[in-house]
């Protein structure tokens, strides 16, 4: 599997049988690496949640970056509501935590050719009927596309391709000229998940093969952690299987080992990640 798109993909600015090709090539590049049984996809889903968040609070006016989002979610304490950005990153999360067959399915048009329209096809027309009934939940019905997405793919799971790469200019649009914009976000979305893809399973890799130097009683069940969570604190994503100075001990090994790294650049309040 190469380890980025095909230069000869062709990008943005393009009819929509360029679009459609582009966008077809790069689902099935994306459909095969999801079967690597060493790609930590849960992982994957949440780094893909995490950027789905980011532009749909852009399409609210707000200018949070994905460590700010991060940030937000995981120095909550109990009973403390997010904001607005971080409230978009749960709503992601939930959709993409659980099988896309107990997730409602929006209603598609009955016609035959709705019935045998390509997967981004599908995806379009759920978005535009969602947009239409309710224009101000753009993430909802982002999160109702890319589910039809991975329906038709035959996804276990809500893979964030259109939430992750679809402006909110485009969620304006409708009929064909939507159609064209979903193929070049599918094309560029599918991409970015495929290079996210190529470099996790890297990670996951690495990081599985320095389990076994790891002398923690909990360290099996904390690099699970780490292969399906975006950021790991010390103090509370691990404080169910160790102290907080273990925790940090631990988390200190596996960045000495280079199989994962502090994301915040903070002294306190560290996060890691690989």
């Amino acid at each position: 599997m190469p380890r980025a798109m095909p230069g000869w993909l062709p990008g943005g600015g393009q009819d929509i049988e360029a679009a459609g090709f582009s966008s077809g090539a790069a689902l099935m590049l994306l459909h095969l690496t999801l079967q690597v049984k060493a790609l930590p996809d849960a992982l994957l889903r949440e780094r893909l949640s995490l950027r789905a968040a980011q532009l749909g609070a852009a399409m609210t006016g707000r200018r949070e970056q994905a460590a700010e989002i991060r940030d937000e979610i995981m120095l909550l304490r109990p009973g403390d509501t997010p904001g607005p950005a971080g409230a978009l990153l749960l709503d992601w999360r939930r959709a993409t935590s659980r099988p896309v067959r107990l997730m409602t399915r929006a209603k598609l048009p009955t016609d035959q050719a709705a019935r045998d329209a390509t997967p981004v096809a599908r995806a379009a027309q759920v978005l535009e009927a969602a947009i239409a009934e309710a224009p101000k939940a753009e993430t909802a019905a982002l999160i109702r596309a890319d589910a039809e997405l991975a329906r038709a793919m035959g996804w276990q799971h809500v893979v964030p391709i259109l939430g992750a790469s679809l402006s909110g200019r485009a969620l304006r649009q409708s009929g064909a000229d939507l159609l064209l914009r979903c193929h070049m976000a599918v094309r560029q979305g599918a991409g970015e998940a495929y290079r996210q893809a190529q470099e996790l399973t890297r990670a996951a890799q690495a990081l599985r093969a320095v389990a076994p130097k790891l002398r923690s009683r909990a360290s099996a069940q904390a690099v699970e952690i780490f292969l399906s969570r975006d950021a790991v604190s010390p103090g509370g994503t691990l404080s169910g299987l160790m102290s907080d100075r273990a925790a940090r001990r631990f988390c200190d090994r596996l960045v000495e080992l280079g199989v994962a790294r502090e994301l915040t650049g903070r002294s306190t309040f560290r996060l890691y990640g690989i």
